[in-house]
């Protein structure tokens, strides 16, 4: 497996541990280009019982594949930024190899304790104590930076032509955690998005991602009644639309669980209207049924999510409604079926600019 490097500066030596999840790949590799350093990329493979061997062993490579992973070998990296479990005991075995001289960055939530990491780079979802080596950052780190969404207007302003104006892009997440996303719910969201563009005479800029379910999509996609360019997961790689939706959309609707997607609309300058997928919003706080009552509740996901909320300690909790509170507490976002105030103006968390200067204060000397 080849290594990818970055044209930049050199810098420190710099390690870019990936994985399997593309939601964390994108925060580590979003850090490692704004810092401006040449940088290789490790991708790693897991073995099926990492997490026995990296919570007994601690700094170690026996979770991980190494005949399908990248190669881990002399000379040993000075910065190594990583995200997610199974990357941990990894990044950690780095340090040691390198004599300790290793700076260690995660981003998210660590499984070992704090002090281990040089850095952390969290957000809003987790409830990392103030420590003086974690950032609190108001989103999740991303690679939508103006000069990409300018790249990518161009070439599909001219197909969205034919649309009436506003546009309105409505991006489609999936099942995550406690939020399951079922046929009625998909009903729901088209019905308040169409109303949207409806009133507004424009059109809807939709798209759904790899974790959106078919029910919930065709759900979605009967209940649209106005002009629409639908992308579906897939359909043409080469021809996805996502980031000109971004560049090109005059509002933007996006399912609230995915915290990648609310990151990525706020780094926007157009509104943020968040859909709540939750099954109070669904039928209504008073009319809501307990959620034992409700057969969906009844799969891994949500189970296991209620299990660590109720059972886990603090630090190793994940509520995503604190990351939906944030961008309307801040008045960056507003839930779908409300308004902005007038004139409201809005403007980019500086999230990814503070967590590099954090990272760069590392190697500061003097």
């Amino acid at each position: 497996m080849n290594d990818t490097e970055a044209s930049a500066h050199p810098g420190p030596r710099t390690w870019v541990l990936t994985g399997h999840k593309a939601g964390d790949n994108t925060q580590v590799l979003a850090l490692a280009e704004a810092l401006g350093w040449a940088f290789e990329v490790k991708q790693l493979r897991y073995r099926w019982y990492e997490l026995v061997t990296n919570r007994l062993l601690g700094a170690t490579l026996a979770g991980i594949d190494t005949t399908l992973s990248s190669p881990l070998q002399p000379p040993w990296p000075q910065l190594v930024i990583t995200a997610g479990r199974r990357n941990e005991p990894v990044a950690r075995w780095l340090r040691k190899q390198s004599g300790g001289r290793a700076r260690l960055v995660h981003i998210g939530r660590p499984w070992a304790a704090l002090d281990q990491f040089d850095l952390i780079i969290t957000t809003p979802q987790y409830f990392l104590p103030e420590r003086a080596n974690v950032l609190h950052n108001q989103l999740p780190l991303h690679a939508v930076t103006g000069q990409r969404l300018s790249s990518a207007a161009p070439k599909w302003r001219e197909r969205f032509s034919d649309l009436p104006r506003p546009w309105v892009a409505v991006l489609l997440g999936g099942d995550s955690g406690p939020f399951l996303f079922t046929a009625a719910k998909g009903e729901r969201l088209g019905r308040l998005a169409s109303a949207m563009a409806r009133e507004a005479g424009g059109a809807l800029l939709v798209s759904d991602s790899a974790r959106t379910p078919r029910a919930f999509f065709d759900a979605f996609c009967a209940q649209v009644n106005v002009p629409a360019h639908i992308y579906r997961w897939g359909m043409k790689p080469q021809d996805n639309p996502y980031l000109a939706y971004l560049a090109l959309a005059d509002r933007l609707v996006v399912t609230g669980e995915s915290m990648s997607m609310l990151a990525e609309a706020a780094a926007t300058h157009s509104p943020l209207y968040i859909f709540d997928p939750s099954d109070a919003a669904a039928a209504g706080v008073t009319a809501m049924r307990p959620w034992w009552l409700q057969r969906h509740n009844f799969r891994y996901r949500p189970l296991t999510h209620r299990l660590a909320m109720r059972l886990g300690p603090a630090r190793m909790r994940r509520d995503v409604a604190n990351i939906q509170r944030a961008l309307v507490d801040s008045g960056r976002a507003v839930w779908l079926g409300q308004s902005f105030p007038h004139g409201a103006e809005f403007v980019p968390p500086p999230d990814l600019e503070r967590a590099s200067a954090r990272v760069r204060a590392l190697f500061e000397t003097g």
